[in-house]
């Protein structure tokens, strides 16, 4: 038996045993939910008696979870909804009614070290509250108008006005990212490095994120997150400069079809994932208009993969309101489904992509040449690439 396969055999038979008091409670329901590493969804709930409770059951590795009191749905804004990290053995764990977000656990060293970061990164989070309160009033005002469906440009001016403040957020989220990303580095057998990671990959270039996945112990990779973290890796790699292009065929937005092949040998070829509620995507718009007028006729093609397969009105609308209808158009082709997505045609995932803007730059043989926005390079370093290919 293989190492991997050692620790995945080990794993397997592992369970766990959460013992607790809660104060401010002596009866009611206590809800346990975590997703298994095959994808189950975990669903568990316990009696309180005389403040005190347990839970039992089995998992393959430490998992993250969330524990909820006396809620009408579960909302991490609930003052009785708190989250912890699960791991196998005994653990302890301590909840005060109305303050989970405080819980206390014991047994668990990935809770550990998710309870430090946290510490860490509380100054920062004191410091965004004022503006996530101006965020969370500019968003509610948008979906009420959206809701009574008062005029487009009403619309649009209050989604920018919260898209505005949202970028207030940007500096602060570049400190939380150095915090987590330290610790990454310096912890490379922690699974719950690994559970962050996988989720910061796809805003990281390719070259930092390889790195960050090759330093991880072979047990972290064999994890649930360490596969999450490989196929992040892997879909970045397909998406940046010296892969392949990912071939698509579609229907566009005229209903002709459109097939990414046909332009090799012909065109270079930027694919522009956007969406017609992106604020910083429609601001571009201008910008990507100019460029296409320069190169068009030099030998540039744009295609828009729009997200916006729940919205086609919404998008068509943007395409004429923005005037890009003089370019490509198809939706990236994710689908609904009663128990989640339906990836199987999706466009982006084949890129990579999980930010919007992002623009991918495919040359004439089918390669990918360039990549701007999520984990690549800026649209400054777009427009020089392009003008040193049309010169």
């Amino acid at each position: 038996m293989g190492a991997i396969a050692a620790v995945l055999s080990v794993q397997a038979q592992q369970t766990f045993t959460l013992k607790g008091r809660i104060n401010g409670r002596e009866s009611g329901i206590l809800k346990l939910r975590y997703t298994q590493p095959d994808g189950r969804f975990i669903q568990d709930s316990t009696t309180v008696t005389a403040g005190k409770f347990e839970f039992k059951g089995t998992i393959t590795e430490p998992v993250m979870a969330y524990i909820s009191g006396d809620v009408k749905k579960p909302s991490m804004d609930d003052p009785n909804f708190g989250t912890l990290f699960l791991a196998p053995g005994d653990l302890k764990l301590v909840l005060t009614e109305g303050q989970f977000k405080t819980l206390k656990l014991s047994g668990s060293k990935p809770h550990d070290e998710y309870t430090l970061l946290e510490q860490k990164k509380a100054p920062i989070a004191e410091e965004i509250k004022p503006i996530l309160t101006q965020l969370q009033k500019a968003s509610e005002a948008y979906v009420q108008a959206k809701k009574e469906n008062r005029p487009d440009a009403e619309q649009d001016l209050l989604r920018e006005k919260a898209a505005e403040i949202r970028d207030q957020l940007e500096p602060f989220n570049a400190k939380r990212d150095k915090i987590d990303l330290d610790f990454i580095s310096r912890n490379p057998d922690s699974y719950y490095a690994a559970y962050m990671l996988s989720y910061k990959i796809s805003g990281l270039k390719l070259a930092e994120a390889q790195k960050y996945y090759k330093a991880f112990s072979p047990s972290v990779k064999a994890s649930s997150y360490g596969k999450k973290m490989l196929k992040e890796v892997q879909n970045l790699q397909s998406g940046s400069p010296g892969s392949a292009a990912m071939i698509f065929a579609k229907k566009d937005i005229n209903g002709q079809d459109l097939n990414l092949a046909d332009f090799k040998g012909k065109k270079y070829v930027l694919i522009d994932f956007w969406a017609s509620w992106c604020v910083p995507c429609r601001k571009g718009n201008p910008h990507l208009l100019s460029l296409y007028s320069k190169y068009k006729d030099k030998g540039l093609e744009i295609v828009g993969v729009a997200d916006d397969d729940s919205a086609l009105a919404a998008w068509k609308r943007a395409v004429e309101q923005d005037k890009i209808g003089v370019w490509k158009h198809v939706l990236r082709g994710l689908k609904r489904t009663p128990t989640g997505f339906d990836r199987s045609e999706d466009i982006s995932e084949g890129y990579g992509i999980h930010s919007l803007p992002t623009k991918i730059l495919i040359d004439k043989n089918g390669m990918i040449v360039g990549r701007f926005g999520g984990g690549g390079d800026s649209d400054e370093e777009m427009d020089k690439k392009l003008a040193s290919i049309f010169k």
